[in-house]
């Protein structure tokens, strides 16, 4: 096997696992790290929001915004949350489906950081993992848990029909400011 295909055949698990806690990544501060469903939402909610907050003088970590060719993804994105003041989760319908976007939510939560959930066209009780037959039962248990959590917390919910994005964004920048200031 030729280290391309090997490289391609990497599950998401057997690259986090190797990057281990030996070292610390020189890490840029940021105030809020953004976790989102790219598919879902890197365009709209999550850019606009990130685009808002550096207008105001803050510091976001959007991943394809923040980070430069050559970095390393998942020390920058650790990195970033565990140096992070608050998390904003942007569920969408096919959030859960993101082993990425399930592993961010459980280190945020892990991590004691405020969460700000945002529900974009999808409610609280319909946050599951349909499929669960690639993670590990560990995985899984922490996933639930994390969803559950995040099921806590009091979020904005957005209706794409009922609302634009420039509402929600508003709503989200001034709820992320609030957070900060406490």
């Amino acid at each position: 096997m030729n280290r391309m295909s090997a490289v391609a055949n990497i599950t998401p698990r057997q690259f986090l696992a190797h990057l281990g806690n030996n070292h610390m990544p020189i890490v840029k501060p940021c105030d809020v790290f953004i976790n989102h469903r790219g598919v879902d939402t890197k365009k709209t909610v999550a850019a606009l929001l990130y685009d808002r907050l550096v207008r105001m003088n803050l510091r976001p970590f959007l991943d394809y915004k923040n980070l430069k060719p050559g970095e390393k993804l998942f020390d920058e994105i650790h990195g970033a949350i565990r140096h992070c003041k608050v998390g904003v989760a942007v569920f969408s319908p096919r959030y859960c489906e993101s082993y990425f976007c399930l592993h961010e939510l459980a280190m945020i939560i892990e991590s004691n950081k405020k969460l700000i959930p945002i529900f974009c066209d999808i409610k609280p009780s319909e946050l599951r993992i349909e499929d669960s037959n690639d993670y590990e039962i560990d995985e899984v248990r922490r996933f639930n848990w994390a969803l559950h959590e995040a099921k806590q917390f009091e979020g904005l919910k957005f209706n794409s029909f009922k609302e634009t994005l420039p509402e929600v964004v508003t709503k989200i920048s001034n709820v992320v400011i609030r957070n900060l200031a406490n």
